[in-house]
């Protein structure tokens, strides 16, 4: 029997069953276990496909490392004391955390717990006494909890994660709130995108003219209720400590002023393959990275963060000017020697510069949430 591809399965699926939610398009194009993006192709890093702030270098994972003995010192230094680390791709930023050698793992209270569906980017997790390696976060969670408990003491860590979960896209549609679905592909290949034949109404339809009022007509929003449980589910799983988000994005109305065209991409929707974006999200599901800017609004609906500021700031209340001067003396002292040792102290103002800048990684957001 011929392998169908998944464009061949969707169809048949649409055939079969009618047009499909965003959300399970986007979760078969990303995560099916053959041929989905993340088990075929895609890759944090450089040769991969995208960065996120681990890959720019190791001086983000140096950072992380001194919020993590902060917060385990004013928890009164419990051990152990367990990171859950949700979508943690091939590893890249415990990495670096266990490099920077932090006195958390030093005095062997460090558990690191990485989450990772795809089986390919979990075999490259790293080989480390504090570190383990689960394939859900059901697992990761029930190893980090303490004997008899349902949940640990520590931090729960998502960088870049709640951009990559499924997520519906709502239109504003003759003074209706619509979701819009997938439907059958068109001669040059492409899915259609269709209104679905039954408003939203009640309290999403009611969430959403108080996030974006007075929407006008042909408005699209992402509908993010897939974050919002994550969120819920990561409250739960920690005892004492604190949830940690890493993302891009923006309030509701923010991302409906960059709604595109009706057939178009929406601004808020990016692609991205070998480092390139554009790539059309409905043409080969699978052959390309999908994401929705954050709709921060509909995340904290019912559980406002304790802290929200841009990574920027973030970075430098964790203490990275003075990681970055520390460098600075070290390549004036060491440049003639031009050594491992000088170049990464160097390479700290070129990476500070990338994770710093207000257009790109500098601005995106940091939410805590203390459990």
């Amino acid at each position: 029997m011929v392998d169908e591809s998944l464009a061949e399965r969707l169809d048949r699926r649409i055939l079969t069953s009618g047009p499909l939610l965003v959300a399970d398009y986007v979760e078969v194009a990303l995560y099916d276990p053959t041929h989905g993006f993340y088990a075929a192709l895609g890759r944090a890093g450089r040769r991969g496909d995208f960065l996120t702030a681990p890959e720019v270098g190791p001086l983000f994972g140096t950072v992380l490392a001194g919020a993590l003995d902060e917060w385990w010192v004013d928890m009164g230094r419990p051990d152990p004391f367990s990171v859950v680390e949700w979508g943690a791709g091939p590893g890249t930023l415990v990495r670096a955390v266990v490099a920077a050698d932090p006195a958390v793992l030093v005095a062997g209270a460090l558990r690191w717990h990485l989450v990772e569906s795809s089986s390919g980017q979990r075999r490259s997790h790293p080989d480390h006494p504090a570190v383990s390696s689960w394939a859900t976060g059901t697992e990761a969670v029930a190893a980090a909890a303490t004997a008899g408990a349902s949940t640990f003491v520590g931090v729960v860590l998502a960088n870049e994660l709640l951009d990559n979960l499924p997520f519906d896209i709502a239109a504003r549609l003759d003074d209706e709130w619509r979701l819009l679905r997938i439907g059958h592909r068109d001669e040059s290949g492409r899915f259609g995108l269709e209104a679905d034949s039954v408003p939203l109404a009640g309290a999403v339809a009611a969430e959403l003219d108080e996030l974006v009022p007075a929407a006008a007509h042909g408005v699209r929003v992402p509908w993010q209720p897939r974050a919002r449980a994550w969120l819920r589910a990561a409250r739960a799983a920690i005892g004492r400590g604190r949830v940690v988000v890493f993302d891009y994005g923006g309030s509701t109305a923010t991302l409906a002023a960059r709604s595109g065209t009706d057939d178009g991409q929406p601004g808020w929707l990016r692609t991205h393959r070998g480092h390139r974006g554009g790539a059309d999200w409905r043409r080969e599901p699978g052959s390309c990275d999908i994401t929705a800017d954050v709709a921060f609004d509909q995340l904290q609906r019912h559980d406002r963060a304790d802290l929200d500021r841009s990574q920027a700031d973030w970075l430098r209340a964790h203490g990275i000017d003075g990681l970055v001067e520390e460098g600075r003396r070290r390549w004036a002292a060491t440049a003639g020697i031009g050594d491992l040792a000088a170049l990464t102290a160097r390479s700290r103002i070129r990476e500070a510069e990338a994770l710093l800048d207000p257009a790109g990684m500098g601005g995106f957001r940091v939410l805590e949430w203390r459990v």
